[in-house]
């Protein structure tokens, strides 16, 4: 891979390899993903969280498989590849618009069909039943182009995961793709390649009930950068847009998703970096859903667990309508990914932490806003904090907790039962540091037990104990720290050391202690 040397148009946005190849722009070469796919097998399936590229990997198999060979010229592929065989495309995409019942679902199927039909040039005897027009126009298309089918579904689940909050239509709409997708089995004379992506992984009872010959490559370690793109990516392909950007900052900041092989970064964040020249959240703030923010509020998720789950292979695996596990929804939708595997008898557990500092302050922002809306008067904005930590005005830090909690209607506490319990208080607190992007490790773990929080900013440390009392502060947070020998692990570093103990009243719902010893 030689190293570019001029600059480029950024591909922002287009998921058309034609496109991307004629018009100049900068282009990571997956093409030896395809034909490794190609050459070992023939039914497969990708999941991805959004704008990783999947469409796009989708557009290059389909031109490869069309024999465009001129796009392909300077490319891994270029080489190794038959390009006199030109093979029938079906390619189905849910990727655009939005479906609201099943009904619209069958008529989006339908023109789908349809369109595919007219490209290959055959037609099928009765439209209005779809599954068995599906299966007409393959074995149609293979007799007609003299070579089996390559089919190709982009956004497979996207109608279903539209409608997750309302069950009932999301039900009748998987339904409705389970008919579609079981056609791909049972046509299987007639079929060279099939390639299914979407963000979700539905069980195989629920939606691939009909379909069981799909090779699932979502977590294997030899496609873990089939998407996305790798540190080296950015040396040898990018290094005209890196200059004046600093490299651990970009690597801090998007780079760590990771399928249990190689880590890479997200595509959008990368490109818009680099084209805006800022840090900003680019990937969270193009529609992070709303229904996720309000599911993780819903189930009193304990955030400062978030970025350290551990999770079984079954429960990532299991994802339906019906039953939708929090660590399979936040791992498949990109907020969390593969920090390590173990492994203990017949049993696989996979260690989930947040993939980078734009996934974690971004989701931990937005669940703040959700457990502790603002103030009117702004003044417990988590960026007063960090103001507030570069003097250390802990009587300030103190105030805007205060204010912090005192902002809560009081009907959000009669609804949610947690905000009895330490967890919803270290909840809060963690995600105001979370959102500033903070170094943190929250229950950091010793031999005399675990701290609450620990905060690394600025060349100090901060730790901090949470306690609930019932009523009047009983300074057990602050002593915890010191008994515990917390600060021991820190001494040898010479760094400034704040002890700080928090608590909160049951009965007043707010802090009463926030007690602060300085070691230097």
């Amino acid at each position: 891979m030689t190293t570019a040397t001029r600059r480029k148009r950024l591909p922002i946005g287009i998921q058309t390899f034609a496109k991307i190849r004629e018009d100049d722009c900068y282009y990571v070469d997956k093409t030896g993903f395809a034909l490794r796919l190609i050459a070992q097998g023939s039914h497969y399936f990708l999941s991805r969280p959004r704008r990783f590229g999947k469409s796009l990997f989708l557009d290059t198999l389909a031109e490869l498989f069309a024999g465009n060979e001129p796009l392909f010229r300077g490319l891994a592929a270029h080489g190794r590849w038959d390009w006199s065989r030109r093979f029938p495309l079906i390619r189905l995409s849910f990727g655009g618009g939005l479906v609201r019942s099943r009904a619209e679902l069958d008529r989006r199927i339908r023109a789908l069909l349809h369109r595919n039909g007219k490209a290959l040039r055959v037609s099928c005897r009765d439209a209005g039943d779809i599954a068995d027009c599906f299966a007409e126009l393959i074995e149609s298309a293979h007799d007609v182009g003299g070579e089996r089918v390559v089919v190709l579904v982009d956004e497979y689940d996207k109608p279903i995961l539209d409608n997750l909050s309302q069950p009932e239509t999301a039900r009748d709409i998987r339904d409705g793709l389970r008919d579609l997708y079981s056609v791909i089995k049972d046509a299987d004379a007639h079929i060279h390649f099939a390639f299914l992506t979407g963000v979700s992984k539905f069980s195989k009872v629920s939606l691939f009930s009909g379909l069981n010959n799909l090779n699932d490559i979502t977590v294997d370690t030899a496609y873990s950068a089939i998407c996305g793109y790798t540190e080296a990516d950015l040396e040898a392909v990018f290094a005209p847009e890196l200059p004046g950007l600093d490299r651990d900052q970009v690597r801090a900041w998007y780079n760590g998703y990771n399928w249990t092989g190689e880590s890479v970064y997200n595509p959008f964040d990368l490109l818009l970096l680099f084209e805006k020249r800022q840090f900003r959240p680019w990937w969270f703030e193009t529609a992070t859903p709303s229904f996720l923010i309000d599911l993780l509020v819903e189930r009193q998720v304990f955030i400062p667990h978030l970025g350290q789950t551990i999770a079984s292979e079954a429960l990532l695996s299991t994802f339906d309508v019906e039953r939708i596990g929090t660590e399979a929804l936040l791992f498949q939708t990109g907020y969390l990914t593969i920090d390590s595997v173990s492994q203990r008898g017949a049993l696989i557990e996979y260690r989930l932490r947040w993939p980078n500092q734009e996934v974690e302050a971004s989701l931990t922002g937005a669940l703040l806003e959700q457990l502790a809306p603002r103030s009117d008067d702004g003044s417990a904005r988590p960026g007063r904090l960090y103001d507030l930590l570069l003097t250390n005005d802990f009587a300030g830090i103190e105030r805007l907790f205060l204010a912090l909690f005192a902002g809560i209607p009081p009907d959000w506490y009669r609804n949610n039962p947690i905000a009895r319990y330490e967890g919803y208080y270290a909840s809060v607190f963690y995600a105001c540091f979370a959102a500033l992007g903070l170094d943190l490790t929250p229950e950091e773990g010793s031999n005399a037990g675990r701290l609450d929080l620990s905060v690394r900013f600025n060349a100090q440390v901060y730790l901090f104990e949470f306690k609930v009392v019932e009523l009047a502060p009983e300074g057990r947070a602050l002593q915890q720290i010191k008994d515990r020998g917390y600060a021991d692990r820190y001494r040898a570093a010479g760094l400034p050391i704040h002890l700080i103990g928090v608590e909160f009243s049951r009965e007043r719902r707010t802090l009463v202690a926030f007690e602060v010893e300085t070691l230097t």
